[in-house]
């Protein structure tokens, strides 16, 4: 029970610290939007949010990594079935492959390209060599390429790349999208309220990859990140100006992303990691982070 609960915890603030960006997102559209819609989205929204979204990422993983077809999936999820859990068992370094790999190119992302407060000293090097983000993830992925032997690990680790580069593709495009929805006050509602739900689908996907390095359990998976949900909508509804001010937060979430990730590929190779490391290391760094965060803006004039 300690062990389940502390998961959920782990998964909880993990989802919760990587969606910060979609908290703030979603509090600029929703500033533009009449009071009827903003309540829409705030309240059913979530169902989408938590059962839809997290719910149906999980099980989409499940589906394409197993082979156990649409309603073995579904139920494979719930199941006790030794048989069931033998076949995940045997496709979890596929799933673990692409997920780390997918992490790692996520955290190479915000080292080299991605505007961020800096903490740390590498990161002001790593962020004036920016044009070099491409060649080290050529590197890491042509390092792996010679590396994996099994025909498996490396149909993973094309999917895991592929989805990263699909991905920031969308949120690219997201970031474009918002900057014309906030200045556009004669905008549909009902657009704005879409846009929100696709952007809520795109930036979970780091949680749910992310997910599978605290657990194989998709029903902790829907719990954990269930939770971080609706934390993040609570963070939207309140003062999300309070949350900005935790300016490293976003270093935190990104050097857990990095640690998941390494955790999630050692585990693919073979390597056991005890389940309690992914959450501790969350908790760690964010709360690193967390409390340099309220130690800086103590340090700021009056």
């Amino acid at each position: 029970m300690a062990e389940i609960i502390l998961i959920v915890i782990g998964l909880c603030l993990f989802e919760t610290i990587n969606s910060i960006d979609n908290a703030i997102i979603n509090a600029d559209v929703l500033a533009t939007m009449k009071a009827k819609a903003r309540r829409w989205f705030l309240i059913y929204g979530i169902l989408i949010a938590v059962f839809l979204v997290r719910g149906l990422l999980p099980w989409l993983i499940v589906y394409f990594t197993t082979g156990l077809g649409v309603v073995g999936s579904f139920t494979a999820t719930f199941s006790n079935d030794p048989h069931v859990a033998e076949v995940i068992e045997k496709s979890a370094p596929v799933l673990l492959m692409g997920g780390g790999i997918f992490l790692v190119l996520l955290f190479f992302h915000w080292l080299f390209l991605e505007d961020k407060r800096f903490y740390l000293k590498h990161e002001h090097f790593f962020r004036k060599q920016g044009i070099w983000f491409y060649f080290a993830s050529s590197v890491f992925l042509a390092i792996l390429a010679f590396t994996i032997e099994s025909r498996e690990l490396f149909l993973g680790a094309i999917v895991g790349s592929t989805v990263f580069f699909l991905v920031e593709g969308f949120k690219k495009q997201a970031e474009a999208a918002e900057e014309n929805l906030v200045h556009n006050s004669g905008g549909s509602d009902v657009a704005k309220i879409l846009f929100l739900e696709v952007i809520d689908a795109t930036f979970s996907i780091d949680g749910v990859i992310g997910a599978f390095a605290f657990t194989m359990s998709v029903p902790l998976i829907l719990l954990g990140n269930g939770l971080g949900a609706v934390v993040v909508r609570q963070l939207t509804i309140g003062n999300i100006d309070r949350i900005k001010k935790y300016i490293f937060l976003k270093n935190g979430a990104m050097y857990s992303v990095v640690v998941l990730g390494s955790i999630m590929m050692a585990e693919a190779f073979g390597h056991e990691v005890s389940s309690w490391i992914a959450p501790t290391a969350t908790i760690i760094i964010v709360g690193f982070f967390l409390y340099k965060s309220i130690k800086y803006n103590k340090n700021l004039p009056t």
